[in-house]
């Protein structure tokens, strides 16, 4: 395999998680009866440009199709954070009834909405039937095609190039980096500006975070490579925010590299220097993940062998992808946990990929002596509802803080 941004041959190896189904391939009650598509997970770093990615084994169109069940809105959490956003860029880049705003990966039209309440013109672009659907039926135009440069020269021909281009957790998502990039380049105004967001591949490596891994994330990034990613397509990086979505990302500002008039500040070269004394353009970081990530796991399955051996009834909460892998590659089925509960509704009635966990609206009486929170990224919103739904005696776990003795 040669690497996805310089093409450079690969062998150094970040982690092996074993083999699993896409994390966001929930099964139907007939699917459950039918065989699933395994796919390695296996993280190789490009030792030329540092780019951490998967193996290649799976295709864009096979993950994200029509039946797609990740809807961003289900997530107070997050629904804050994009409001949020867009009062920023209204704010810092003038953004009026006159701009025009596209968001690529748009899902639910859970951020557009406020711009379109503020009375400014937007559009998404979003593959997946289901999200797109749900957008459009918020008044949100959506067009339905995977981006890259193809769509976006069509884009900015049909509808002008655009003041604001914004991709938030969807640049890990692409397997075509490159022309993806590029094709942010093509839609934007000679003064536009580009935001992307995307977990850090500094926290992932230092915090752990094994379990943000999975087949739908092609890319693992740190803002030295983005720069370079950026660089190559024509755009050129001012200014960096690190943000605590998804465990902690980075939120990046881009500009034409030929035209853009912003000063670049100096947050860019700070992060940039953090990241090298880190190690992240050297091999042994990478090395030491594997090992941490075992540890981790076996101390999870000791927890939860414990609690079954005791008798206890154990259920968890939120079907996020990133539960989906640590279930995965800790071997943890439905013989261990009873059910899993999801407020999306697209979710319910249906089984985890690969443990096939059931996925239920609520949880069932009598309550379960411990929950474990899989999306362990939103703990604090998803702690105030369990409390009050099920009370402060309960276990609640994150595989982040397992009972001291296992």
């Amino acid at each position: 395999m040669k690497c996805r941004h310089c093409h450079a041959p690969l062998s150094l190896e970040m982690i092996d998680l074993g083999t699993s189904p896409p994390s966001n391939a929930y099964l139907t009650k007939d699917q459950r009866n039918a065989p699933e598509r395994y796919y390695p997970l296996r993280v190789l770093v490009c030792e030329s440009c540092w780019l951490a990615q998967t193996q290649d084994f799976s295709q864009a169109d096979e993950l994200f199709d029509e039946t797609y069940a990740y809807f961003s809105s289900y997530s107070s959490t997050w629904l804050a954070h994009a409001k949020s956003y867009v009062e920023l860029m209204r704010s810092r880049f003038a953004l009026r009834a006159t701009s025009l705003v596209m968001e690529v990966a748009s899902n639910d039209g859970y951020l557009l909405q406020f711009f379109k309440e503020a009375g400014v013109p937007c559009f998404g672009v979003e593959p997946t039937k289901s999200t797109a659907d749900a957008a459009r039926a918020k008044g949100i135009d959506v067009v339905g095609e995977f981006f890259g440069q193809r769509l976006a020269r069509s884009l900015r021909d049909q509808r002008g190039a655009v003041d604001l281009a914004l991709g938030n957790n969807v640049l890990a998502h692409v397997p075509d980096i490159n022309d993806f990039v590029a094709g942010f380049r093509e839609v934007l105004k000679p003064e536009g500006i580009v935001t992307f967001e995307f977990p850090h591949l500094l926290n992932l490596l230092q915090l752990t975070q094994f379990d943000t891994i999975y087949h739908e994330h092609y890319s693992y990034l740190s803002l030295s490579t983005v720069i370079s990613i950026l660089r190559s397509q024509g755009l050129a990086v001012f200014d960096v925010e690190e943000i605590p979505t998804h465990g902690g990302s980075l939120r990046v500002y881009a500009q034409r590299e030929d035209t853009g008039r912003q000063s670049i500040t100096p947050r860019v070269a700070q992060l940039y220097e953090r990241e090298q004394l880190f190690g992240l353009c050297s091999a042994a970081p990478y090395r030491a993940f594997a090992h941490r990530c075992f540890e981790i796991k076996t101390n999870f399955i000791s927890a939860v062998l414990k609690a079954k051996r005791e008798g206890k009834r154990i259920a968890a909460y939120g079907a996020a992808a990133k539960g989906n892998t640590l279930l995965n590659y800790a071997g943890i089925g439905a013989d261990m946990i009873d059910y899993v509960v999801d407020q999306n509704p697209h979710k319910q009635g249906k089984f985890l990929p690969g443990s096939r966990i059931p996925i239920v609206a609520h949880f069932s009486t009598p309550s379960p002596d411990i929950v474990i929170i899989l999306p362990w990224n939103i703990e604090g919103e998803i702690m105030e509802y369990l409390v009050s739904s099920l009370g402060s005696s309960l276990q609640y776990w994150t595989y982040k803080n397992l009972p001291a003795e296992t």
